[in-house]
């Protein structure tokens, strides 16, 4: 047992829910410990489509009240992190003998005037045989609506979410299994095992909280002892990557004819992501993969719009994810809410458990702020809301004020790429200045990995984001893992394990 130390509250789970919350708890005063049994964001946080979006779809389910608190957060979310968050526009072509015309229309004013939108542009009517969107599509989809929602880097939303906390007093343990959590005196006695070095101890806490995404129930059942499980519907998501298909920067949203909608967007630069697919799942969330019946979906979709039909060997690159979903007995996967959900239990005397079942990215916020309410109800309260004007790490920066953060990162350290600095800003924002340090050229940034890959930054991510492996960084931290045959990934495996015995990531 870690002496006398009583924490407020303790957290499992890595994701962007549990992420979220230990970084408002800790910015109210709390004290805050985090466990994420394997790397931040390497479930479902980092399986997402990658929207910050209201989720245009979800009207047609009569999710009003989920619409406009996803539609208000997109700006909220993107003043919080103009380097990881900007603006996308879709194009939504309308398909004849789907979705009519008036009605795609009639769902996109409700989407414009329901969110108090303010910097991102209206809708707008696009005739595909003129715009340049319509260059990569089939003829016959003559006509589209164009609307705004936002991209983000979900990955990295996670590792700035867990670094605030991390930076505002919490204790952030990756690598760490809850094995066991006892209620004793009205205290948690929570057991942690290390997965590197097995060592093993015990953290006390006066409250719980399960945000274990697509593990809630098993954490409920294994770890808790506890038989109230059956919270969630576990629903499979896959998405491919290919070469890119067209030269815009706007995304595309597909209908298909089962009521689904897909989308391509650019992605990387060199690529086009496509996705996402909803089937029901029954397995290990962490043995998740594509089926090659979603890869036959997902081309197939894609190959009835797209002029370029699609086929299985385009396909560059797949992941899949388990969304957590709350369980409210839709007969249809794509037909579950995706509204998040709150479960308080504890007998009197007890300590408290909270159990946090669904959400989605757009929502993280929010949802945290909600759990917040409860903490305080069952706990007491400290600081007030903050979150809702703060920014992340790397995000201190006006909206559109990018390109200006390249600029003067460029004229301080003339030696870079412009194409270097875009990445370093568009993953670091102003705190790509903390990894170039006092370089001067390039080889002062240390030992090269290939591609743009340089020791500063792998340092960096190991000392501050807790990157343990070459997977964290290539495929979580960065998405370099794309531009693999450039990278060196024995070397730079060679490199993390030299480094693997220091403290990392302060906090």
């Amino acid at each position: 047992m870690v002496g006398d130390l009583v924490h407020d509250i303790f957290v499992i789970g890595g994701g962007i829910n549990g992420c979220g919350i230990a970084r408002d708890a800790a910015g109210r005063g709390y004290s805050v410990f985090l466990a994420e049994m394997n790397d931040l964001a390497s479930g479902t946080s980092s399986a997402a489509t990658k929207l910050i979006h209201g989720g245009l779809r979800y009207l047609e389910h009569y999710e009003f009240r989920l619409v406009r608190e996803a539609l208000m957060e997109r700006e909220v979310l993107w003043a919080s992190a103009p380097h990881i968050i900007w603006p996308l526009r879709i194009v939504l072509p309308h398909h004849k003998g789907l979705r009519p015309a008036w009605f795609l229309r009639l769902g996109l004013f409700v989407y414009d005037t329901l969110g108090g939108r303010k910097l991102l542009p209206a809708t707008r009517d696009v005739k595909l045989r003129t715009d340049p969107a319509g260059k990569a599509l089939k003829a016959q989809f003559e006509r589209a609506f164009e609307f705004s929602d936002c991209w983000v880097n979900d990955a990295r939303l996670v590792a700035l979410n867990a670094r605030d906390a991390a930076d505002r007093g919490a204790t952030i343990r990756t690598r760490t299994t809850v094995t066991s959590a006892r209620n004793d005196g009205g205290i948690w006695h929570v057991g942690l095992s290390d997965s590197a070095s097995g060592q093993r101890e015990t953290v006390r806490a006066k409250l719980l909280i399960n945000a274990s995404g697509p593990w809630v129930d098993q954490v409920l059942s294994g770890t808790l002892g506890q038989n109230r499980v059956g919270n969630v519907r576990l629903v499979q998501g896959s998405h491919i990557v290919v070469r890119k298909l067209y030269d815009h920067d706007r995304c595309y949203m597909f209908q298909n004819a089962d009521g689904r909608i897909i989308f391509a967007i650019p992605y990387e630069g060199e690529f086009t992501l496509i996705g996402t697919t909803d089937r029901d799942y029954d397995g290990d969330p962490r043995d998740v993969r594509i089926t090659e019946d979603e890869i036959d979906y997902l081309c197939g979709i894609a190959s009835t719009y797209f002029e370029r039909p699609l086929r299985k060997e385009d396909v560059v690159w797949s992941y899949s994810g388990v969304r957590p979903l709350y369980a409210d007995g839709a007969s249809k996967a794509q037909e579950t809410t995706r509204d998040y959900v709150l479960k308080t239990s504890g007998h009197k005397g007890d300590a408290p458990l909270i159990n946090v079942i669904g959400g989605k990215l757009t929502t993280y916020r929010k949802l945290a702020e909600s759990t917040l309410e409860k903490v305080e109800a069952l706990i007491g309260a400290k600081g007030g809301s903050w979150t809702g004007k703060a920014t992340l790490p790397g995000g201190d920066f006006p909206p559109n004020g990018y390109a200006d953060v390249v600029a003067d990162l460029k004229r301080d350290y003339p030696f870079l790429d412009l194409d270097y600095a875009r990445r370093l800003v568009r993953l670091y924002g102003t705190l790509s200045r903390t990894i170039l340090g006092i370089a001067r050229s390039y080889a002062d940034l240390g030992q090269h990995f290939g591609d743009d890959l340089y020791e500063a930054e792998i340092a960096y991510l190991m000392d501050r984001e807790w990157a343990m492996s070459s997977d964290d960084v290539l495929w979580r931290r960065t998405k370099r893992g794309l531009h693999g045959k450039a990278i060196d990934v024995a070397a730079l495996s060679a490199f993390m394990a030299q480094g693997a015995g220091r403290q990392m990531a302060t906090g």
